[in-house]
């Protein structure tokens, strides 16, 4: 059973710092991990400049990681319809911020494929040790 705040498809850490210093803290965790960031997405600021509304920093980043996802994309070529992996970095309060990363193996179960639910399990293994590096006061 899910705790309130959880959902199914992705896990999540709540840490104390400054954003900038966070989504840096992530992008070289996740190098870390053999992941590169292959998209960033600020949603806060194209909702400023599209809606001229005003929210809290919330970055979208597609992390990949190239050996896994030849590996997906070799076992079920239509798996880019799935990836990149998104990480979340998200300004909750001011000098808190929210990483939360999309569940992989959630994800993949999609496919129905035991190779690609295997790798599922190996992605989620390294974004879990993404998020267990990731300390307060960055």
């Amino acid at each position: 059973m899910l705790k309130e705040g959880e959902v199914a498809y992705g896990f999540d850490v709540e840490i104390a710092g400054a954003f900038d210093a966070v989504r840096t803290q992530v992008v070289e965790a996740l190098k870390g991990q053999g992941f590169g960031v292959l998209t960033e997405i600020d949603v806060s600021a194209t909702m400023k400049a599209k809606l001229g509304q005003d929210m809290p920093r919330y970055n979208i980043l597609g992390a990949c990681n190239p050996t896994l996802a030849h590996k997906a994309i070799s076992a079920e070529p239509d798996i880019g319809l799935l990836l990149p992996c998104n990480v979340l970095v998200n300004e909750t309060a001011p000098g808190t911020v929210k990483v939360s990363f999309m569940d992989p193996v959630a994800v993949l179960a999609l496919v129905n494929n035991p190779e690609v639910t295997e790798l599922g399990w190996q992605v989620r293994a390294k974004l879990e040790a993404v998020r267990d590096s990731l300390k307060p006061g960055a």
